[in-house]
Order: C-alpha cells, then sequence, then structure tokens
C-alpha cells in the first residue's frame, strides 16, 4: 500500500496543518525558542513513516517508524509546554494533542505488525 493512502500517514499530514496554522501566529521570539522544535518534532513524524514505508525490508521500516514514534513524543512534549506557557489556546492544544494520541495508538500497532512480519508470524 502507498504510504500516502495509510492513515498513519494522513493523520500526521493533518496534524502538520494544524500545526503550521498555530506556528504562523507564532511571536518570532516564540519560534526561535520553542516554535521551530515543535513544528519539526511534528512535520518528522510524517516524514520518518513515509521514508520508511518506502525500504525494503522490514527491520529498516521498523527503525523509521520508532523514530517517527520519539518525533510524536518530543512533538506531544512540546505541545504540552506551549500549553502551560499560554502560547497555545487550551482547547486548540487539547485536539492536537487528541491527534497524536490517535496517532500514537496506530504507531504502535504499525510497529507492533511489522515486527510481526520480521519474524516471520
Amino acid at each position: 500500500m502507498e504510504h500516502r493512502d495509510q492513515e498513519i500517514y494522513l493523520l500526521s499530514r493533518r496534524l502538520s496543518k494544524e500545526a503550521w496554522i498555530q506556528y504562523e501566529a507564532f511571536r518570532e521570539d516564540v519560534r526561535r525558542v520553542i516554535g521551530n522544535q515543535w513544528i519539526r518534532s511534528i512535520d518528522s513524524i510524517g516524514a520518518n513513516f513515509a521514508e520508511g514505508s518506502g525500504r525494503y525490508g522490514y527491520p529498516d521500516r521498523n527503525r523509521f517508524n520508532y523514530i517517527a514514534r520519539g518525533s510524536l513524543r518530543e512533538a506531544m512534549h512540546w505541545t504540552e509546554l506551549l500549553k502551560e506557557r499560554n502560547i497555545l489556546d487550551s482547547s486548540v492544544a487539547d485536539n492536537l494533542l487528541a491527534v497524536l494520541e490517535n496517532l500514537a495508538i496506530k504507531l504502535n500497532v504499525q510497529i507492533k505488525n511489522t515486527r510481526a512480519q520480521i519474524s516471520g508470524s
């Protein structure tokens, strides 16, 4: 299946789009201190998933799934900080965190399924 058709990729792209709208509204100092790391971590989720899905071997695919999961957790961290510091509106942050949680579940299932393919199950 093409990565562009997979739900993980579609969710990560939707998340990137929503985050970018918020990022563009940040003051320059906020972008520099926290915003750049936040948007990079969010964009990295879909980028690593896409790269992994283009790899031939299952172990290599999962390596990129793990990197995507690490970026996802980093994005959660930054989103929570942005909320705590009242940079992101609470409802916006909660919506983004809900998408991240949903994405984490789906990515964990993907990792488990790919692991099963590695072991031949």
